[in-house]
């Protein structure tokens, strides 16, 4: 059957586990699923944009709830304003004076994004970041990983059916096309992005700076 709902999804993780009570645990296996494909994978689907304003003497404002990476951070004003990366020391080191203007540089802290200069008036700023993916549920019938990558979602939620049904054999060989799924996500997103060139990256923000 072709697999292009959530209630497609669940009928066919029904089927291949030849079981049927399992029903209920169903949605917390494709949950599990997404939540790995939310932090493994970078699609064009989960680039977003969010806006916030600051507040003129404050240098925080809060990250998106479902940030995972940043892209770019800049300021709204006419031209563009790019802010540069940088870590909280050098961020320290770099503005060390307390005096506000037009932000140049940001930092992340926790949950926060960190300005610097202090902004002295009020700025709209715009975050692109990679988010989490679109979660499936009765309301939200369908996402582009499922429409484009169905067995990603039937094999990632396979892998959690069977580690819940303690079958670590079937766990493990669903696990190994979950894998490959997810790499071969990526080389698809990375070619729609860059084509047959050749890629050169300058990351401004590494994952590894959010802890998660």
């Amino acid at each position: 059957m072709a697999i292009a709902t959530y209630a497609d999804l669940q009928t066919s993780i029904e089927n291949f586990l030849a079981r049927t009570d399992l029903t209920a645990q169903i949605p917390d296996f494709i949950q599990l699923a997404e939540a790995r494909m939310s932090r493994e994978l970078e699609t064009r689907s989960q680039e977003k944009r969010a806006t916030a304003s600051t507040v003129a003497g404050n240098e925080y404002i809060a990250l998106p709830v479902d940030m995972r990476e940043v892209r770019e951070v800049k300021l709204l004003t006419s031209p563009l304003t790019v802010l540069d990366y940088k870590s909280p020391t050098a961020i320290d080191k770099d503005h060390s004076t307390a005096g506000q203007s037009k932000p140049l540089s940001y930092s992340i802290i926790g949950d926060e994004i960190r300005l610097r200069p202090i902004p002295d008036a009020v700025y709209s700023v715009e975050i692109v970041y990679i988010g989490e993916i679109e979660g499936l549920s009765a309301t939200n019938a369908t996402n582009t990983i499922l429409s484009r990558h169905p067995d990603a979602y039937l094999s990632g939620a396979l892998v959690e059916a069977y580690t819940y049904l303690m079958d670590e054999t079937r766990a493990q060989l669903y696990d190994q096309k979950f894998s490959r799924a997810i790499a071969e996500i990526q080389r698809d997103s990375e070619r729609s992005y860059y084509g047959t060139g050749s890629l050169q990256i300058q990351s401004i923000y590494q994952r590894q700076n959010t802890g998660v």
